[in-house]
């Protein structure tokens, strides 16, 4: 499975912008579920599919957070640029 993988710990109100080069999957996900993404079991997120950029997502509670960009499958790569907006948790 390929995809592109940034991690961040964020405090309660801060969001991630995400800009890509084309259309690709945008998931946010807690610790647990970003394991069973990884896995290939069933998990839960923030996002989908973004059909325009940037996209901005924002986790409902602070702690540690996974966001992965994936083409779902299909062939090719996809280029990203992460940042965050709002606080990053110390």
């Amino acid at each position: 499975m390929n995809f592109l993988h940034y991690e961040f710990t964020l405090s309660s109100g801060a969001s991630v912008e995400v800009t890509l080069d084309k259309r690709a999957n945008v998931r946010l996900l807690d610790d647990t579920n970003f394991s069973n993404y990884q896995r290939g079991a069933q998990y839960t997120y923030i996002g989908g599919q973004a059909l325009k950029s940037p996209i901005v997502l924002q986790p409902p509670h602070s702690g540690h957070w996974h966001v992965v960009i994936d083409l779902g499958g299909f062939p090719g790569t996809v280029r990203a640029s992460v940042r965050v907006l709002g606080g990053v948790a110390s």
